[in-house]
C-alpha cells in the first residue's frame, strides 16, 4: 500500500528532545545513588552488628559464620560438647536465613508479585527481628539474641547481594577484599574505567563496614543491648531508599 505523500506530509515526526534525554540521564544517576545509599546504610549496620555481638553477647560473631565454624570444630575437638552446641547454633540460624529468602524470592517470582518488593519485606523482617532483640536482657538469654542476629545477617546477605551487578556481601569483608583487589589490578592492567570504579566501590564497601564496627564498639559500650536499635533506624533509612528505587530486572532479582 503506497501511502500519497499529501497525506504523509500532515504527519509530523516527534522525535526525543535533548531535555528528555538529559532527564533519563539524570533519573539513572539518581538511581544508582539510591542503591549505593541502601549498600551503604546495610553494609555500616553488619559491621555494627558485628561489634554487638561480640561485645555484649558473650564474644560470639553473628554475621559471618567462618569464626564460629572455627570455634566449632577447636571446641569439638577439645571434647567440650556444650561450647560445640554454642557455636554450632547460630551457623544453624545463618543457613535457616539464607533458606528462608530464597523462598521468599521463589515465591515472589512465581506469584508474580509486584505489590511490594520482595526486598522492602526482607528489610522489615530485619526490623521486627532487632526490635526483639533490643529488649533481649544481657548473659541469660545471649543465645537467643545470637540466633536472631544471624539470623538477620542471613537475610541480609542473601537478600542484598547485588548492586549495579557488582556481587558484593554487607555483613563480611573477604569476598569485597578479593573482588576489590582484583578489579583494582585488571584496571592498572587494562586501563579500563570501569575495573577502577568497581574496585573502589569494594573497598568503600569495607571501609563503611570497618566504621561500623567502630560505631558500634562505642556505642554499645555506652548503652548495652539497645545500642541494636541504632540498626533499626539505618534499616528504616533503607527501606524508605528502597521505595525511590526502581531498579531493573536484574538488579531486582540478584
Amino acid at each position: 500500500m503506497v501511502i500519497p505523500l499529501a497525506v504523509l506530509q500532515n504527519y509530523e515526526v516527534v522525535l526525543p528532545t535533548e531535555s528528555v534525554f538529559l532527564g533519563m540521564k539524570l533519573l539513572t544517576i539518581f538511581k544508582n545513588k539510591q542503591q549505593f545509599l541502601v549498600s551503604v546504610l546495610i553494609t555500616f549496620s553488619g559491621g555494627f552488628l558485628e561489634s554487638y555481638t561480640f561485645i555484649t553477647r558473650d564474644g560470639v560473631f553473628a554475621n559471618a559464620q567462618t569464626g564460629n565454624i572455627a570455634r566449632m570444630g577447636i571446641c569439638l575437638a577439645s571434647g567440650d560438647i556444650r561450647k560445640t552446641i554454642r557455636y554450632c547454633i547460630p551457623v544453624l540460624s545463618f543457613v535457616l536465613g539464607v533458606t528462608l529468602v530464597i523462598r521468599i524470592r521463589n515465591f515472589f517470582d512465581i506469584n508474580k508479585l509486584n505489590t511490594i518488593h520482595w526486598r522492602q519485606l526482607i528489610l522489615l523482617l530485619e526490623i521486627m527481628l532487632l526490635l526483639f532483640v533490643a529488649v533481649i536482657p544481657l548473659e541469660k538469654w545471649d543465645v537467643v539474641a545470637t540466633v536472631l542476629i544471624s539470623f538477620v545477617c542471613a537475610i541480609q546477605v542473601e537478600g542484598f547481594r547485588k548492586i549495579h551487578n557488582a556481587v558484593f556481601a554487607s555483613t563480611m569483608c573477604t569476598g569485597n577484599l578479593r573482588s576489590g583487589t582484583e578489579h583494582l589490578n585488571c584496571y592498572f592492567q587494562k586501563g579500563e574505567l570501569t575495573h577502577l570504579r568497581k574496585g573502589l566501590f569494594y573497598y568503600s564497601i569495607n571501609l563503611t563496614f570497618l566504621f561500623g564496627v567502630i560505631v558500634g564498639y562505642y556505642l554499645t559500650k555506652l548503652i548495652l543491648e539497645k545500642a541494636v536499635l541504632f540498626c533499626i533506624v539505618l534499616l528504616l533509612f533503607a527501606l524508605l531508599s528502597f521505595f525511590l528505587i526502581s531498579g531493573d530486572k536484574e538488579e531486582n532479582s540478584g
